[in-house]
């Protein structure tokens, strides 16, 4: 019989060697009463709750009692890896000697995440498929050489295929080398099928308890019907205020004549309609080049007439490519087969002119490329029909009530309105005293900012702040130029007395090194944007200080956004209140988390934005954040820092990352033959670039491994090139040239699935 949840409950805490937290306790029995009755559950749970154990054992106690597995989605690799590596292997040895057998995980994530069994043998070809047939480290070999040598070693060792094993990491164009996106994937024709990373860890995740991937695998397993995931009637969204951001990437496409183009070179030899692609290229081109950027309400005729040109040139190579009977796979065909499958219907679907479907140009003045992109306006019906149904949905964070009301994030995921299907929202509260622990402080002095980047008032008082904090500052910025600039100014002014504080900057190495770095010693600070505003835990006396240079409104001239504000305004609501408020409240209420990780954290999240205090919208703004005890007051908040860096404890130990397999974390001996495998060989002459130094130039600017990550994310997340380059504080060639290195394309999902 199955144990009760209050005996694996029980079994869970003591086994992590934690302590009963009502909050906890509630969330848990919610989420098991939802299993048990199929109603969805919307659950806010503040840091501290202790929410992943309190999904986790339900879940656990379903699999076991229905015998398939439950699945649990993240938004954040951050938090991927916390579930997988800390806390299902302490929960499922805690958890054994009650359901008499250890509960089993694994983790599922794209395609392009993990090698290709026959892209290393040769099977696919690639402008540097020589590359391939290296088999040992010479000094004469390049750094791209010497990264394949690596890669293939690796493969020989390594259980899982997981890029994110790999440390320190290869360059995108190395792993390019090795990896192969869903569309271009042979299937079950490969000649490689057994001994396939990705069919392994998918065949293995069939027989396990819990398995945990990311939104947009979980959305497009959900809406495409692949079937990637098991059959599952349980599903935990956590970190589910970014569920529609991530929902509405995976389902955003472009077009432009150099993709168009890029297809019917691919085709090449292939198809004997491969130069009409090409000239419905030139067509297309011609055409976009004469379209105002921005959103399009209708579809010039001209510009109708371009697109049928490319879809109808692509459906006959489409024909000319389909594999003949009883034909060997072949690599070739298929990787041209993607990229043609792919201009084809993302022409098709602009063409379509969907109801809810918002299309725009977007150019980039400097290099005269211009591209159409296409998303969805809203993603709430198809979230309520292809995600609610047949399951039962629990989902999580500790940002799902805005303005006090779960209402806002319910409409956005298809709860609210005719037909809605039955849930319940539950805010568990937090284990923390917040007013006694933190100060909300705004500048209300300082002027509000401006369009010209950090005024000199506001870099005054951020020095103050960080001077009076002895370093221990999280700065959240609003562009990348805005924390690149605010990171030197303030280490020359530190410099200039001998002050010993040290300021990190975001893109100077990975996020994960720089958090760690900033997490083990006191004097120092780690400024940046986009992936700092949530997922960074740094508990603590090293964070005692969260600075957030202004509101995080959306772009006023967005596509997505301005449609959704002018939907809300047609059926009588608030468009800006709907969207950018709204936006604006997520973004704030996950940076200000950042401060209170724990019961014992003290210290001061600093608004350096005046608004916060004297705009209209500040109450609801406000309403979104923890209950921090509220001042203006600027002489007791730098007082308050003084005592508490004089009084700090020393700051916490910081854990490395660990290795996996299909199934868990690896055991001592397994993982030491993949850290000799992985680690870069000694060789004669220049020694390797670590993964952390530039790995690449362009017009001028250093990329980074990091920068590198966070175009991908960008990818991911559906921006445009201006939107894009704007937020780095780059010029739009340079951003784009280092997006063509890397083989990604704005406005689409890139996560290979």
């Amino acid at each position: 019989m199955t144990a009760s949840l209050d005996d694996l409950l029980h079994a869970a805490v003591g086994g992590i060697g934690g302590a009963d937290r009502p909050g906890q306790t509630r969330m848990a029995q919610a989420v098991d009463r939802a299993v048990e009755t199929g109603e969805h559950l919307l659950v806010q749970a503040g840091t501290g709750t202790g929410k992943s154990l309190a999904y986790l054992v339900p879940a656990v106690r379903h699999a076991v009692k229905a015998g398939q597995p439950a699945v649990v989605a993240t938004a954040t690799l951050a938090l991927q890896s916390q579930i997988v590596d800390r806390d299902l292997p302490r929960i499922a040895d805690a958890l054994a000697p009650v359901l008499g057998r250890r509960p089993t995980y694994a983790l599922v994530k794209g395609r392009r995440n993990y090698l290709c069994a026959h892209k290393l043998e040769g099977g696919f070809p690639d402008e540097d498929e020589s590359l391939m047939s290296l088999g040992q480290v010479d000094a004469r070999l390049s750094r791209l050489e010497q990264e394949v040598v690596r890669l293939r070693e690796w493969a020989d060792v390594t259980q899982s295929g997981d890029r994110d094993e790999l440390v320190p990491g290869v360059s995108e164009r190395a792993w390019r080398q090795v990896s192969v996106s869903a569309h271009e994937c042979l299937g079950s024709t490969c000649p490689a099928v057994a001994e396939c990373f990705v069919e392994r860890s998918r065949e293995a995740a069939k027989d396990v308890d819990v398995i945990v991937t990311n939104h947009s695998f979980m959305a497009i397993d959900a809406f495409e019907g692949r079937q990637m995931l098991p059959e599952h009637d349980v599903l935990v969204v956590d970190e589910a205020h970014e569920l529609v951001d991530r929902v509405t990437a995976t389902i955003t496409d472009e077009l432009s004549s150099g993709m168009v183009t890029a297809a019917g070179r691919r085709a090449g030899r292939l198809s004997d309609h491969a130069s009409d692609v090409e000239d419905a290229a030139v067509l297309l081109e011609d055409v976009v080049a004469g379209l105002d950027e921005g959103r399009l309400t209708g579809l010039p005729d001209a510009l109708v007439l371009a697109l049928e040109r490319v879809r109808d040139t692509t459906r006959r190579v489409q024909s000319d490519l389909k594999p003949q009977p009883g034909a060997e796979a072949d690599g070739a065909r298929q990787v041209a087969r993607a990229a043609v499958d792919e201009v084809n219907e993302n022409a098709a679907r602009i063409l379509e002119q969907r109801e809810l479907d918002v299309v725009w140009v977007g150019r980039d003045q400097r290099r005269g490329t211009t591209t159409l992109r296409v998303a969805p306006m809203s993603v709430a019906m198809l979230v309520r029909d292809r995600v609610f149904e047949d399951r039962t949905v629990v989902l999580t964070s500790a940002t799902l009530e805005l303005g006090g009301t779960f209402d806002a994030v319910a409409g956005t995921i298809g709860l609210r309105g005719d037909g809605a299907p039955s849930w319940q929202g539950l805010d568990v509260g937090s284990p923390f005293d917040y007013p006694r622990q933190a100060i909300a402080y705004v500048a209300k002095h300082l002027p509000p900012p401006g369009r010209d980047g950090t005024s000199g008032q506001a870099l005054d008082e951020l020095e103050a702040l960080v001077r009076a904090a002895g370093g221990r500052t999280l700065g959240l910025f609003s562009s990348m130029r805005a924390a690149q600039n605010a990171a030197e100014e303030l280490r020359a002014r530190l410099k200039a007395d001998g002050t010993d504080i040290e300021v990190l900057c975001q893109g100077e190495d990975q996020i994960s090194t720089l958090v760690r770095d900033f997490a083990r010693t006191a004097s120092t600070c780690l400024f940046g944007t986009l992936s700092l505003w949530q997922g960074v835990d740094v508990p603590g006396s090293s964070c005692q200080l969260v600075v957030i240079d202004r509101i995080p409104f959306p772009r006023p001239d967005d596509p997505l956004a301005s449609a959704r504000a002018e939907a809300v305004a047609r059926m009588g609501g608030n468009g800006f209140m709907a969207v950018s408020a709204t936006h604006a409240a997520l973004r704030l209420a996950q940076g200000a988390g950042r401060l209170v990780r724990r019961g014992d954290d003290r210290g001061v999240v600093a608004f350096l934005d005046s608004r916060m205090m004297t705009a209209r919208y500040a109450g609801f703004l406000q309403r979104s954040l923890p209950p921090f005890w509220p001042t203006t007051d600027r002489e007791l908040v730098l007082s308050a820092l003084r005592r508490l860096d004089e009084t700090a404890a020393p700051v916490l130990p910081v854990a490395e990352p660990a290795l996996r397999g299909l199934t868990g974390t690896l055991g001592a001996e397994a993982a030491a033959a993949v850290v000799a495998a992985a680690a870069p060989k000694p060789v004669a002459g220049p020694p390797p670039v670590a993964a952390s130094s530039r790995t690449a130039v362009t017009g001028g600017h250093a990329w980074t491994a990091e920068a590198d990550e966070e175009l991908r994310e960008a990818a991911d997340s559906g921006v445009d090139l201006d939107e894009l380059a704007e937020h780095l504080e780059l010029e739009p060639d340079v951003v784009a040239a280092r997006l063509e290195q890397l083989g990604l394309r704005l406005g689409e999902a890139t996560l290979g699935f």
